[in-house]
This record gives C-alpha cells, sequence and structure tokens, in this order.
C-alpha cells in the first residue's frame, strides 16, 4: 500500500505542481459472498470489503474549485468544477460521483468552506461488479470529513453515498455496497439486515480454502444492467401480494408463506422474481448460520444454490458468468461458486482449497476461452478494512 501511496504522491505533484502537505486515503471494494438482489427487497447480504479498492491524494486549495484527476481516466484530463454549481453534467464523466458526495453533504448541513485537488486511483476493474462506484463515493465522503473536519456518523456518510448513486447518478441500488464499503474490517463478513440496518460481524473464516474472483471481463454498468428493471419487478410482485398480505418487503416473508400465496402475484415471470429475492434471503440466513459453525461444504452448496436461482428465476447471469460458474463446479477443490454483484457480466467468486488455486483457474480459463472466446481474470480476495485515511 505504501508503494501505491509513494506512486500517487509523484503523479499527483506531476499534474498539480506540489507534493507538499498531501493526505491520503483508501475506500475498498467489496464482494458479496450470498444475498444477491435481496438488499432492495428488505432482505440480509453478507458482503466483506477487499483490499482491492480506490486510492485518494488530496490537498485543500485556497478557492471554491474542485480539481479532479483519475489515473484510471489520464485521457479526460483534469476535471474542474465549482462548489457553487453541483450540477450533475454528462461530459464531466466518473466526476459526477464527486459533485454528488459534495452536494448532499453540504446539503445535509456539512460545511465545505474550500475546494480541494484531488487524484484518484483505483485497482478494483471497472464494470467488474466489485462496486468501483460506491468505492468512489466513500472515497470522497472521507475525504471531505478528513479535510474539512466534519462530525459526520459513518452511517450518514453511507446514506450520502446511496443517494448519490440513487439520486445523482440515477441508479436505483440498495444500500449494501455502500454499507459493506463504509463498515469493513479485516477478516470479517457482515451480515446486515437491509430493512433495519442491523448488523453483525461475523469471523470470514474459510478453513483451508479462499474467495477466488473470477472477471468475466465483460463491463456492464448498473444503470444499462436489468437491476433497475428487476427492481420495478419485484415492486410490482409486493404490490400484488400486499393486498391481502400485511408484508413492508419481499424479505419477510418465509419459504412457506411465499409458496402459500404465491397466486396471489398472478404473472409467471413476476413469481420467480419474486420467489428469488424470498428464497435467496433465507439462504443467506442459512449461510451465516453454517459459516459461523465452519460447516464449509454446507456453505459452498447455498452458493451454488444462489447461483442456480439467479440463473433461472432472476435471469442476471449471462452467458459469461454462467460459463465461468459450471466450469468451476467441475473442479475438485471446488466447494461452491455464484456470480456476485448486479449480473449479467462483471464476477464471480468461487470457494476454493488454497492447494488447488492454480489448477483451478487453468481448468476455468481453458473452458472460459474456448466458450466465450477472451480471457477471465482471477484473483484472491483478501478481506480488509473499510474508508479510511491512510496514516
Amino acid at each position: 500500500m505504501n508503494s501505491i501511496v509513494a506512486m500517487l504522491t509523484d503523479k499527483y505533484k506531476e499534474i498539480f505542481s506540489t507534493d507538499k502537505e498531501l493526505r491520503a486515503f483508501f475506500s475498498p471494494g467489496r464482494v458479496n459472498l450470498i444475498g444477491e438482489h435481496t438488499d432492495y427487497n428488505g432482505g440480509h447480504v453478507f458482503p466483506s470489503s477487499i483490499t482491492q479498492g480506490t486510492y485518494g491524494i488530496a490537498k485543500k486549495r485556497e478557492d471554491r474549485e474542485i480539481h479532479c484527476y483519475s489515473m484510471n481516466f489520464e485521457e479526460g484530463g483534469v476535471i474542474v468544477f465549482n462548489l457553487d454549481d453541483l450540477s450533475f453534467v454528462e461530459s464531466d464523466s466518473w466526476a459526477n460521483f464527486v459533485k454528488g458526495m459534495l452536494k448532499y453533504l453540504i446539503e445535509a448541513g456539512h460545511s465545505i468552506d474550500s475546494g480541494f485537488n484531488v487524484l484518484i486511483y483505483g485497482n478494483i476493474p471497472n464494470g467488474a461488479g466489485l462496486s468501483s462506484s460506491a468505492s468512489l463515493e466513500l472515497l470522497i465522503g472521507v475525504i471531505a470529513e478528513n479535510l474539512f473536519n466534519l462530525t459526520l456518523d459513518r452511517l450518514d456518510l453511507i446514506k450520502i453515498g446511496q443517494k448519490t448513486e440513487n439520486q445523482f447518478m440515477g441508479v436505483n441500488s440498495g444500500i449494501m455496497d455502500q454499507f459493506a464499503i463504509g463498515m469493513g474490517s479485516k477478516d470479517m463478513a457482515i451480515f446486515l439486515n437491509t430493512n433495519t440496518l442491523d448488523y453483525e460481524l461475523v469471523p470470514a473464516e474459510f478453513g483451508d480454502n479462499v474467495i477466488l474472483i473470477m472477471n468475466t471481463n465483460k463491463r456492464r454498468e448498473l444503470a444499462d444492467s436489468k437491476y433497475n428493471q428487476r427492481r420495478s419487478e419485484c415492486e410490482e410482485a409486493l404490490r400484488r401480494l400486499q393486498t391481502e398480505l400485511a408484508i413492508n418487503s419481499l424479505g419477510e416473508m418465509t419459504e412457506e408463506s411465499f409458496e402459500v400465496n404465491r397466486s396471489l402475484i398472478n404473472d409467471e415471470v413476476l413469481e420467480r422474481r419474486a420467489k428469488h429475492a424470498v428464497y435467496e434471503n433465507v439462504r443467506t440466513l442459512l449461510a451465516k448460520d453454517v459459516l459461523t459453525k465452519g460447516k464449509l461444504k454446507e456453505f459452498g452448496e447455498l452458493l451454488n444454490q444462489s447461483h442456480i436461482s439467479l440463473r433461472d428465476d432472476y435471469e442476471v447471469t449471462g452467458l459469461e458468468l454462467d460459463t465461468l460458474v459450471e466450469a468451476a463446479w467441475q473442479q475438485a477443490g471446488v466447494l461452491g461458486a455464484r456470480m456476485t454483484g448486479a449480473g449479467m457480466g462483471g464476477c464471480a467468486i468461487a470457494l476454493v482449497n488454497s492447494e488447488k488455486v492454480e489448477e483451478v483457474k487453468a481448468a476455468v480459463q481453458a473452458a472460459y476461452k474456448e466458450k466465450i472466446g477472451y480471457a477471465a481474470d482471477f484473483y484472491v480476495a483478501q478481506i480488509g478494512d473499510g474508508a479510511k485515511e491512510l496514516v
């Protein structure tokens, strides 16, 4: 991490002509172990923050201008805007995330009385489903919090990150990504009730196994995926169930109550969408229980069931993710595998015996290249801390 900060400091000096009084920040990506598309359905999720993420080097300015530079999008150069105009401008690209965070922090009553320079570098693959956008949102949040000495509850910062995603960027996502990134802790998974925001840190102890991230290298943007469509389908299914049931979310239902009442939905597609939300929530409850008890074989089987449901009932996997996961299922040493994130591209994860990782990567890569025509990327997930200033 220190070598990355040193590299970024050199780049900052090149771009902004100073290396004095610089402060360094980091905001992780996240991987969701299980509980997919449950967060906006009032269910449970089980994510962890990872050691890949987004770095920022920042320094306050004397004026009210924000100067942004990303080493991931160097062709965009330095993007400049003013605190007096934080409106969305499409040509400002990724810097709109910066604007949104600052806009909502100021609207919440926090005093940001000058501009700043910020240099950004992320080692999360963009569009990979590891939450690069939420990572950037929380990064800007902790930069503002520390540069301007804001008194800011971490949950409030998480909610401002979600508001930026929903209202400023137009993606109707749940709170899981920002929560995992804001509340992450080394070697811990977060068991979160998205309905109440009650959460528990659970040791992410996988024994002789590791979490292998498998990146399809098929980019997908949330706003362009089936994300918003699936959310509206679940909302309609819930509305139909509410004609006779006193429930506020699909996450309140058991498998039994869903089966007894699914005819109220009266639409085959909407029934399958709602079934996934209900059954996935139940799987997530079970997953927390079996992981806590060290029952890793059962945990792996729940991962498999999750992918099958996302493939068949929610229909958000796609050829690339299915190819990775189904190839992983065939390998010795793999306890379970599933897509993670919104789907239709991005990443899958597999729980793999640490001694078999290289064999699994080689076999899955061969199957993937043969069927898809280009290579996937693989990396072992290390579970790290949430967004913070680096000292």
